[in-house]
């Protein structure tokens, strides 16, 4: 097995000894240097798999050698040793390229992670310019999202926080999900959350866990979903609609590492890397104070961009394949294919609901297609007017025209279950009149057997 070597850049001599003495006890071959000209040199004659460096340094300072680290030795993950507090020096140094921090007085366990993190980084290829991805993800061959490829392989290589911002259904997630896979926490979970979808009387509870009994209802301990992604990575999604009594508490969350469960009079470390995310606009909400300025700071170490899809289109074609073919395999159905006047539409369409709207728009065409092929028509774009946003959900009713007669029941009602539940008893019906028979029931019904695939796969039917 090779001896993985780590450099110790440090001007105390005492500093030096504590770090080298445990780098040792871990296994790792450490160098030391005193200075910035002798680490310089070390990292010239060293292949390193890792270098530990303090911010002030007698002929420079720390980020100094953060940034000549990524010229002459990018495969070398650096973390910087910072003064107690001063998280403005910690997060100016992963602006330069620091693989993470660690505050004085060190604490060895911290360290020690830190470590492990940094060392299971696979050393970056120079020839590697398809990405890494999972299947699925970041689809496409157009230079903005190999570009977008390439940043999310280096952003992976780094612990800095990570704000993601794009447009609704731009793939910010998937985005999030790609920077986890490819950096060292790939064997940790992944925990994505929407921050609009809590409760606010819930959001402590849910982020920070909570203690049996701490409050009425609280029947058991609770993890919370910074302890659920401990060793991970936890992705704050619409980041911006928390509020500002949770932005305090986050922020103090993400720069203690660590959090106090509700009824807990002690906090729990947590080691996770934050990535977040909303498709607003951050600074605005800043500047109208309804989104604190140093939280925004402090998630806003690296700002990541995702293209919308309308200044890509062409990956629309790969897309829609990938798309209907997934589609196809839900269904159990044959795969259908777009006909040269279908793509020709799509690839002039604006798509102001990106990726999710394509797939909304494939699904809904894919139910209404003949002979397998997906023509203009199907796809009920209209001129140059929006799709509708989603594929019609069940109960799906055609949209009265003037001088239909309605009946309204009196009273509040449930629209989209009461037609849900008609659409569940017709097709039942038929079902039943051609003893199961898929195909005889969708042409009694008057629609394709693809189409009732659908609405079964809807309806929970299957």
């Amino acid at each position: 097995m090779t001896t993985q070597t780590a450099l110790i850049v440090d001007d105390e001599p005492d500093i030096r000894d504590l770090l080298e003495i445990t780098l040792t006890r871990m296994g790792i071959t450490a160098l030391t240097a005193p200075d910035l000209s002798t680490a310089r040199k070390l990292l010239t004659d060293h292949a390193c798999q890792l270098c530990l460096t303090d911010m002030n340094l007698p002929d420079g300072n720390g980020i100094e050698l953060v940034q000549w680290i990524q010229e002459h030795a990018s495969a070398t993950p650096v973390a910087v040793i910072t003064a107690y507090g001063n998280m403005d020096t910690a997060i100016e140094s992963l602006k330069a390229g620091a693989f993470d921090f660690v505050s004085k007085p060190v604490e060895l366990p911290r360290l020690r992670e830190l470590v492990n993190s940094a060392l299971k980084l696979s050393p970056p290829k120079p020839d590697q310019d398809e990405a890494v991805d999972e299947p699925g993800l970041l689809l496409g061959d157009s230079p903005q999202i190999r570009k977008l490829r390439t940043q999310t392989r280096k952003l992976a290589r780094s612990q800095a926080p990570v704000f993601i911002s794009g447009e609704s259904g731009s793939g910010k997630e998937l985005v999030a999900r790609m920077i986890h896979l490819q950096g060292p926490r790939r064997d940790g979970p992944f925990i994505a959350v929407n921050c609009g979808a809590i409760p606010s009387e819930l959001m402590e509870s849910e982020f920070f866990g909570h203690k049996k009994g701490s409050f009425t209802g609280a029947v058991e301990n609770k993890e919370g979903l910074f302890r659920s992604a401990n060793g991970g990575t936890l992705f704050l999604d619409e980041v911006a609609d928390l509020p500002l009594a949770m932005q305090v508490k986050l922020l103090r969350a993400i720069q203690e590492k660590a959090v106090r469960p509700v009824g807990d009079t002690k906090e729990v470390p947590v080691d996770i890397r934050v990535l977040s995310a909303t498709h607003k606009n951050l600074p605005e909400l800043v500047q109208e104070g309804s989104f604190r300025q140093d939280l925004f700071y402090r998630i806003n170490v690296i700002e990541l961009g995702v293209p919308p899809l309308r200044e890509r289109c062409d990956d629309v074609e790969l897309l829609s394949g990938h798309i209907l073919e997934r589609i196809a395999r839900e269904y159990e159905c044959p795969a259908a294919e777009l006909t040269p006047a279908a793509l020709k539409q799509l690839k002039a369409y604006d798509f102001p609901g990106n990726v999710r709207e394509l797939e909304n728009i494939l699904e809904r065409a894919y139910t209404l297609c003949d002979a397998d092929r997906i023509d203009a028509d199907d796809l009920h774009l209209g001129n140059g007017m929006r799709a509708p946003d989603a594929a019609p959900g069940p109960g799906a009713q055609a949209l009265p025209q003037e001088g239909d007669r309605i009946a309204v029941p009196e009273g509040e009602i449930d629209l989209e279950g009461y037609l849900e539940s008609i659409e569940r008893q017709t097709i039942e019906k038929a079902l039943e009149a051609t003893r199961w028979n898929k195909t005889a029931a969708a042409k009694r019904l008057g629609i394709s057997f693809r189409a009732l695939r659908y609405r079964l796969k809807k309806l929970g039917m299957e």
